[in-house]
């Protein structure tokens, strides 16, 4: 499904800083002081902080929800906050640029998924998502179901091919109204592995990326998405967006 990318396995150091990108008119954000709170489990808690990016930017507020903690690096949580469609990675109990957090009293409630059928049907598929734009007009974005949301089942995480960020929206509903196309298996998509074959994860790698300029990022392989045992999220360590990438 994905252009091979440029990516090694390294031994690096980690760091953390900051970037967006967007595939929608839909907006996106960018949501950091070593905060002293009780531990807990704050996944699936809703969660409401302001967000200093440096010392030059204003203050701005977020509200979100904590959707999972990063099982190779527990300090990273995925956070959707509201009003913006992609995932966001980040240390949120450390980092710098967040203030004031609050965790707010009661989780997210749980909701049960209707069409388990075609929930299943769409994972690790190839698809064509429309989105709308400000003149009315659609715009089709070829993309990759990857696997349902956590702790928000009626919601899934996909990726683009024109911006490999994560993503997550409620595609069921997106699907009946017709601005989601399930795009047929083509030979070359699909993977060659024999029956019962194990695939060796890279789940907990530090990886190097060499993008168009030659120039290295650095990251974490944090997840192996199970629909499609190839592709992989990343976390790059000048970045709190989520990538994605298919790593044969």
């Amino acid at each position: 499904y994905f252009n091979n990318v440029s990516v090694k396995l390294c031994t690096i150091t980690a760091n953390t800083s900051m970037s967006a990108s967007k595939p929608t008119t839909k907006k996106k954000g960018s949501p950091n002081r070593p905060i002293s709170l009780p531990r807990q489990n704050i996944v699936g808690c809703r969660i409401k902080h302001k967000w200093k990016e440096d010392c030059y930017s204003p203050m701005s507020h977020w509200t979100g929800i904590v959707l999972d903690q990063v099982a190779v690096n527990p300090s990273l949580y995925l956070i959707k906050y509201d009003g913006f469609d992609c995932v966001y990675g980040l240390e949120i109990l450390q980092d710098e640029r967040v203030h004031g957090l609050k965790i707010l009293p009661s989780k997210i409630a749980s909701c049960q998924m209707r069409d388990s059928y075609l929930a299943e049907r769409i994972l690790g598929r190839a698809v064509e998502h429309q989105f709308e734009m400000d003149d009315g007009s659609k715009n089709g974005w070829r993309g990759l179901v990857l696997a349902r949301a956590p702790i928000m089942p009626t919601w899934f995480f996909i990726t683009y091919e024109k911006d490999p960020v994560l993503y997550m929206y409620q595609l069921l509903e997106d699907y009946k109204d017709g601005d989601l196309r399930i795009l047929p298996d083509s030979d070359d998509s699909a993977e060659a592995r024999e029956p019962g074959e194990v695939v060796e994860s890279l789940v907990g790698n530090q990886v190097e990326y060499v993008i168009e300029d030659g120039k290295q990022r650095k990251g974490t392989v944090i997840h192996q998405v199970q629909a499609k045992p190839s592709v992989y999220f990343i976390k790059f360590d000048d970045d709190y967006h989520i990538y994605v990438y298919d790593m044969v």
